[in-house]
Parts: structure tokens; C-alpha cells; sequence
């Protein structure tokens, strides 16, 4: 399944990042720029113990992305 999650913060990239190791497509969206480049990166930018492998992980899997563009939702 492809889904989209509106808002990076902690509960949305922890959303994300989970939905995607489950082996869904997921997008995440912020108008942050910054925490877009950080989990795109993937880094975290606040504390959650064990997401920052499982970003990676889905990230290096194409299960996961991040982006500012509202069109790609």
C-alpha cells in the first residue's frame, strides 16, 4: 500500500518509518526543510530509541522518502 504521512514531527516520522518496515510505499511531508534534509539523511532529529535503524534500513530499501512538495502527497 501507498500512504502518505502529513507532518515529520514525532509522531509522524516514528509513523513513517514503521509503516514503511512493515513494507508499505510511505511518504512523509513537512514544510520543515531541515527536518526533511535530516531524515532523508537518515538522521532523527529528536530522541526514539531504535527508529534511526529502522529509518535508514527503509530508506536503503525505497520503502520511505521524505519531501516539502504537497504535490508528490
Amino acid at each position: 500500500m501507498r500512504m502518505t504521512v502529513i507532518g515529520t514531527g514525532y509522531l509522524g516520522a516514528t509513523h513513517a518509518a514503521c509503516m514503511a518496515e512493515l513494507g508499505h510505499e510511505v511518504l512523509g511531508v513537512d514544510v520543515d526543510e531541515r527536518k526533511i534534509e535530516q531524515l532523508k539523511a537518515g538522521k532523527v532529529p529528536f530522541y526514539e530509541p531504535g527508529l534511526p535503524e529502522v529509518l535508514e534500513r527503509n530508506i536503503a530499501a525505497g520503502r520511505l522518502d521524505f519531501t516539502t512538495d504537497y504535490a508528490r502527497a
